[in-house]
């Protein structure tokens, strides 16, 4: 009986609990949302995409000039920063927002 009893008292809190989760859920989430959505954190978002595309940028032209040389032609063929013909990471969209 006793065991019954626990079960049933468990069965309820978590019925409860999860109706009562998925309100405050459901108010986190909106905040966040709201929060994602002010102009601070547009521009912190806008300049971390910068950062990270000028860290990429630089990144590829440190590998491309210490291996690329170094790679064989099968390779570097198929990827146009390492081959010479111009390209850069924006064309592999990697700087673009």
């Amino acid at each position: 009986m006793r065991k019954l009893t626990f079960l049933a008292g468990l069965a309820i809190g978590y019925v409860l609990g999860t109706r009562a989760g998925r309100e405050r859920y459901e108010q986190l989430r909106q905040t966040a949302r709201d929060l994602s959505q002010t102009q601070a954190v547009q521009s912190a978002t806008r300049n971390a995409k910068a950062a990270a595309g000028t860290a990429a940028s630089k990144a590829g032209h440190a590998v491309a000039d210490k291996v690329g040389d170094r790679l064989p032609n099968t390779i570097t063929a198929r990827i146009p920063y390492l081959n010479g013909k111009g390209a850069t990471l924006d064309d592999w969209d990697s700087t673009r927002s």
